[in-house]
């Protein structure tokens, strides 16, 4: 990856052009556009895992926070939503930020989230291996060898899977998120209705109280609502498919809503469901709190150890899921990065018949799997590994986010989207959300996790030295973002975004 700081200054061939590579493949319809952002955000894999946190803070509040949290979201989710309509190109944040407040910003914003995606990349390639263990564990296998090798083995795997058709990505994130959707559903129905006759395991019962505060203050609701917030890091991640997909002016903002509303739905259902399901009173919100994999749990409680099985290989595979999606994203970054000056040409090359950016494919994947084997051999469990580098990537995913959120304010106010000016309150309030979010996630935390802003400070402020030390690359990015993305744009202003 340390050919990523080097700069060059030939032209760019014709198959670095943003469309042309594309052209011998089919575009990317709506719904495959929209499995990528699904696939990130690992539906399964975040129901399993990101309840628990919530319930030993909030009680039985549970779903109410998911609600709060789906609001929060959709706050940070209107600024790419508004932007993409306008601009679509493989960096995501990168192009928009970069032609609506500059060049300097995309780059910065773009280079935080590329920090994201590998960090998810990394994270993800440790849960794939520990819940990949669990399930062979499950089935009655003890030799199951190290985790790193499951891990190893999922590296190669997604880098070879997104190395193919777009389309075959898009297709696999769908059977794997779908089996694992249709699974929750299956457990959710059966959750409510033995709660609803009286049948359920301890007699629990349906209680819509959950959606209210109850005796838990707002102050502890909100902050609960960062661990909700968290479940959609990565809705973003269709936005880098701007180049690959039929109409995207028009495809990638549904793709983008289409994610943050049907996810948001599945959460909310989901926790109302695991929180009816362990029980609204105190033994159900203890039991919640300390579960490992509360899917599971309720699976073998509610229908059978069968079907926890069934659970549990879902986890594993919504985990692989998470890798290919974030490798997907982190090579487009990447691509897109190089394409426009920063890094070897080599990555900004595409597939000639797939279209797909193979060489930086191999280095984000590559790197990951070096990152996995050193958390490995330093002793570090596989746990661990997915929560330090979660947090990693959570931290610099804000900044991204953030970025964007700026991006819509300028945009806005510049009148050429001709967007209302009365809904600058949006992005104004997701921002005001995200730095609630990022000041909960820096403060109050214990080693090592207290080092961890300082990590994705670190890797931002590499981004801010580029941009600072670099004029060059700065209106290479310019000239380019402003005459691939915002075609509408008069001389004027692409004189004003490119720096002298």
């Amino acid at each position: 990856m340390a050919g990523l700081g080097l700069l060059r200054t030939w032209p760019v061939s014709s198959s670095e052009r943003p469309v042309s590579h594309h052209s011998r493949t089919r575009k990317l319809r709506l719904w495959e556009a929209l499995t990528l952002s699904v696939g990130l955000m690992s539906p399964t894999l975040a129901m399993g895992l990101n309840g628990a946190g919530v319930a030993a803070t909030v009680g039985k509040a549970v779903p109410l926070v998911f609600l709060l949290g789906l609001l929060g979201v959709g706050l940070v989710a209107y600024g790419f939503w508004r932007l993409t309509q306008h601009f679509n190109q493989a960096g995501s944040v990168y192009a928009l930020a970069g032609a609506t407040i500059g060049p300097r910003a995309g780059f910065f914003g773009g280079f935080a989230l590329l920090g994201t995606y590998l960090a998810f990349l990394t994270c993800a390639l440790a849960a794939t291996g520990v819940l990949a263990q669990a399930f062979l564990h499950a089935m009655g296998l003890r030799s199951t060898g190290p985790w790193v090798a499951v891990a190893l083995v999922t590296a190669l795997g997604v880098t070879a899977l997104n190395s193919r058709d777009g389309r075959t990505t898009a297709r696999t994130l769908l059977i794997v998120e779908g089996i694992g959707i249709l699974a929750m559903l299956v457990l959710a129905t059966v959750i409510v209705g033995r709660t609803s006759t009286g049948s359920a395991p301890r007699h629990q019962t349906l209680d819509l109280s959950v959606f209210t505060a109850g005796g838990t203050s707002y102050g502890a609701i909100m902050t609960a609502t960062v661990f909700a917030f968290l479940s959609w890091a990565g809705f973003e991640a269709c936005a880098s498919l701007g180049e690959e997909t039929a109409d995207p002016r028009r495809n990638i903002p549904r793709a983008l809503a289409g994610s943050v509303l049907l996810t948001g739905g599945l959460y909310v259902l989901m926790m109302f469901a695991q929180t009816l399901g362990f029980g609204t009173d105190a033994q159900g919100v203890s039991e919640f709190s300390k579960a490992e994999s509360a899917l599971s749990t309720l699976s073998g409680q509610y229908i059978g150890t069968w079907f926890a099985l069934v659970i549990a290989f879902t986890a594993a595979a919504s985990a692989f899921a998470a890798a290919l999606s974030s490798s997907a994203a982190a090579a487009r970054m990447v691509q897109a990065l190089a394409r426009d000056g920063f890094g070897p040409r080599a990555l900004a090359r595409t597939h000639p018949v797939t279209g797909a950016p193979t060489a930086a494919l191999r280095v984000c994947g590559a790197l990951a799997a070096a990152l996995t084997a050193v958390m490995y051999g330093t002793g570090v469990t596989a746990v661990d590994t997915y929560y330090w580098y979660a947090t990693i990537g959570v931290l610099c995913v804000l900044v991204g986010y953030a970025v964007a959120g700026a991006g819509v304010i300028v945009f806005t106010l510049s009148g050429r989207g001709r967007i209302p000016r009365y809904e600058l309150v949006i992005p104004c309030a997701g921002l005001g959300y995200l730095g609630f979010v990022f000041l909960q996630q820096s403060t109050g935390q214990s080693a090592p996790y207290t080092y961890f802003p300082w990590i994705a400070a670190a890797w931002c402020l590499a981004g801010v030295a580029v941009v600072l030390c670099a004029p060059s690359l700065t209106r290479r990015i310019g000239a380019r973002l402003t005459g691939a993305l915002a075609p509408e744009m008069s001389p004027t202003d692409i004189n004003r975004k490119v720096p002298s």
